[in-house]
């Protein structure tokens, strides 16, 4: 897999966001990655209007307590996704807050596309340029309907977009000639081809993509029907495996 992985540009790294070993794989292939290629980091854990946080505490500029103060990070960020950050600052390299702002994707979840309309122009900086492109007939977007059942609405797979098109604009925008841009995302947003993928192939389809996705299965010997050709390298890992949350 890294012999794979040297040649490509950009490469979605899904996991499932309480999996340690998704975490623990995810410094191991950077820090391998490391050793011979120029990397680019990014994460969909960081939102994009905290940049200028991040990028502060990798200068140096504040330390780790002043960036959780500072910045909106998830609950799990210490365990799991501060070695990846502190791995970047250690090592002098780029660490890209690719998504959303959660206060635009909510708002699109509670009305739709159009809402991002109202926004200022400065605030829409930290989204991808609108409109953005939008296929509801993705299978991806459609699983999600039906896995929400009565919860399921338009503007909840809008939402679910609007995320996707935002994490592709800032690896692309980041994303440097000769480097491979490793990002870490949740498993769902690249899965089967789609999500970032998809949005990242729209805008430009001439760079070397790969997708890792991460599975719970009971038996690990063979990968189960509904996990074959999720991704181009699949990690199975025991079901019984303890979360970090």
């Amino acid at each position: 897999m890294l012999k794979s992985l040297t040649k490509d540009d950009i490469i979605l790294f899904g996991e499932l966001h309480n999996n340690p070993i998704s975490h623990w794989l995810q410094y191991e292939v950077t820090a391998d990655l490391n050793q011979t290629e120029q990397l680019v980091l990014g994460a969909e854990m960081l939102e994009a209007d905290n940049q200028t946080q991040v990028n502060n505490y990798l200068a140096g500029i504040i330390d780790a307590k002043a960036l959780d103060t500072v910045a909106r990070l998830w609950p799990n960020y210490k365990t799991d996704y501060a070695p990846l950050v502190d791995f970047a600052k250690e090592n002098e390299l780029i660490f890209t807050a690719t998504n959303i702002p959660r206060r635009y994707a909510s708002l699109v979840y509670k009305k739709g596309f159009s809402a991002l309309d109202t926004l200022s122009k400065a605030e829409k900086q930290w989204i991808a340029p609108l409109p953005i492109a939008f296929d509801s007939e993705l299978p991806t977007y459609k699983n999600i309907l039906k896995m929400m059942g009565d919860h399921g609405t338009p503007e909840l797979v809008m939402a679910q977009a609007i995320k996707d098109a935002t994490m592709a604009h800032f690896i692309l925008q980041n994303h440097r000639t000769n480097t491979i841009f490793i990002h870490y995302n949740g498993a769902y947003h690249s899965d089967n081809y789609e999500g970032i993928l998809w949005y990242l192939r729209k805008e430009k389809s001439d760079l070397n993509y790969t997708t890792i996705t991460t599975v719970l299965q009971e038996n690990l010997k063979k990968l189960e029907k509904e996990n074959l050709s999720r991704a181009d390298f699949i990690i199975s890992v025991d079901s019984h495996m303890t979360n970090t949350y």
